[in-house]
């Protein structure tokens, strides 16, 4: 039974990220931490305190917040108890990367924390993380081979965490399972698009390591619809495989059609990630889109523009600014349009938020400014109001801010259809998503669809929780019944 009265004994804590001065020169994880080979901070003592915040409430929010089921309450108390290998059960029970979510996800969980009515919750997401890197760290984590194989094959494209959750799913199942990957190495947005000091890759690739020796395989470098030497043909495809499960992504980047949009120096964020990737791991001395010494400007105000910022931050940039069309949110949850237990849509202020930077809200771009040799010199910009739900330009706010170095960063727009969606015949719906039904099978038989590929950009944990619930549904086409579990459906949204 929890603690029922540690919320009072105990105030929320997290550990404190490493000094701005020192972190900004290096690529590593901005927490100290065991992979650092540096002395955590953050004691086990700290994190049971943590954790008897918890009040295992008879209706957990958190647990209903959380698209994956996480038994959020029984690991919390199981940390309290200094349980770790049986928190780490409850854990991987319902999620395949407690590693990825306790670093990246946006912890929906902890906005539906009771606790969260007096903006205090527990600190679910440090638990989490400390949970599964306990786990490692005692080897507790091991392979978890299938006792029978069932000799059906299924394919997996793409190796983000949707499409690992379903190749591990399945091949629990005793399913051979091959991920095709068309970047050289396996992880999708997890290789090249979340900077290192967000998650390390060997975060990464002690999981990957884990799911080799499970037997799932893994086939890098080739495109699956592709028409390169080494690709590999849908009509290949369909013939060696029973099953296939889409989990591409929402790859398409929205674009800024603004005038002057072609001149040199302005890019998609994940046509400068990537190099920021591969400098971070000593694979790439000169990135050939690199900040130093140059004016950033940053379109988008979220978590990809806050990776570029970052990144531009260790590149050393002369200076960033970050524009968002939107008005600076509140810095406290406003209860009558935003009420507990939604997401609170409140100010926060990111690890690369705290390396530096401007914040400039509520402005559009005009256009871009030419320096006379086909280069980006400057944004050309104003400010905006919303009238009538539609944003309106405030006559006389116009100026200009210098720009070496622009990154477009406001989402994405759906998937790819040249190559494999057109090569495959599936439907696409009105939103660029690959369309499915109940299932999660597209329109052709035996093609089913995981992720942001079917649901469109959206958050890591539900990319997670997609994956099982689409393994669920191909390992029930190809045996006609499952064991495993299905958290979502597509159509399951957000708590709101």
């Amino acid at each position: 039974m929890a603690d029922s009265t540690g919320f009072l004994k105990y105030d929320r804590a997290l550990p404190t990220r490493r000094p701005v001065e020192v972190r900004i020169r290096d690529w590593k994880d901005v927490y100290v931490a065991r992979q650092n080979g540096e002395d955590p901070l953050f004691p086990t003592a700290e994190v049971r305190k943590q954790a008897a915040r918890c009040m295992d409430c008879g209706i957990p929010f958190c647990h209903h917040a959380c698209p994956v089921a996480n038994l959020i309450p029984e690991w919390n108390d199981l940390a309290r108890r200094d349980d770790w290998h049986d928190a780490i059960e409850r854990l991987h029970a319902t999620n395949n990367f407690p590693e990825f979510t306790g670093k990246l996800c946006p912890a929906p969980c902890e906005g539906s924390c009771v606790l969260n009515l007096q903006e205090s919750p527990v600190t679910i997401k440090q638990i989490e993380w400390e949970i599964i890197d306990r786990a490692f760290e005692e080897g507790w984590v091991q392979p978890q081979a299938p006792a029978e194989r069932t000799g059906k094959k299924v394919a997996v494209i793409g190796s983000g965490p949707a499409g690992l959750a379903a190749a591990q799913q399945l091949t629990r199942a005793g399913h051979d399972v091959t991920v095709f990957e068309r970047a050289d190495r396996v992880g999708g947005l997890l290789r090249y698009g979340i900077p290192e000091f967000k998650m390390e890759k060997a975060v990464l690739d002690r999981r990957l390591d884990q799911m080799r020796a499970e037997g799932t395989r893994f086939v890098t470098g080739v495109e699956v619809g592709g028409s390169g030497e080494d690709d590999l043909s849908t009509e290949q495809l369909r013939a060696e495989f029973e099953a296939v499960v889409l989990a591409g992504g929402a790859t398409i980047g929205r674009d800024l059609p603004a005038p002057g949009r072609e001149l040199a120096g302005i890019h998609l964020a994940m046509e400068y990630l990537p190099y920021g990737n591969l400098q971070a791991l000593g694979e790439l001395e000169a990135p050939p889109i690199d900040a130093h010494g140059k004016h950033v400007v940053i379109i988008g105000g979220g978590d990809t523009g806050a990776d570029c910022l970052g990144t531009a931050h260790r590149q050393g940039a002369a200076s960033v600014t970050q524009l968002e069309i939107m008005p600076a949110p509140p810095d406290r949850r406003d209860t009558g349009a935003n009420p507990w237990p939604t997401y609170p849509m409140v100010m926060r202020v990111s690890s690369a938020h705290e390396e530096g930077g401007e914040r400039l809200y509520s402005v559009n771009t005009e256009r871009f400014v030419d320096d006379g040799d086909g280069n980006v010199r400057a944004l050309l910009l104003h400010e905006v109001e919303r009238v009538d739900g539609r944003f309106q330009k405030v006559e006389g706010t116009e100026r200009e801010l210098p720009a070496d170095l622009v990154f477009l960063a406001m989402g994405f727009t759906g998937a790819q259809r040249e190559g494999l969606v057109d090569a495959l015949g599936v439907e696409v719906d009105g939103r660029g998503n690959v369309a499915r039904d109940e299932a999660f099978m597209s329109t052709e038989p035996g093609v089913f669809v995981a992720g942001d590929m079917g649901r469109g950009q959206s958050l890591i944990v539900w990319a997670i929780a997609e994956g099982r619930a689409a393994a669920a549904a191909a390992d029930t086409w190809l045996t006609g019944n499952s064991m495993l579990p299905a958290p979502v459906a597509p159509t399951t949204v957000a708590l709101r």
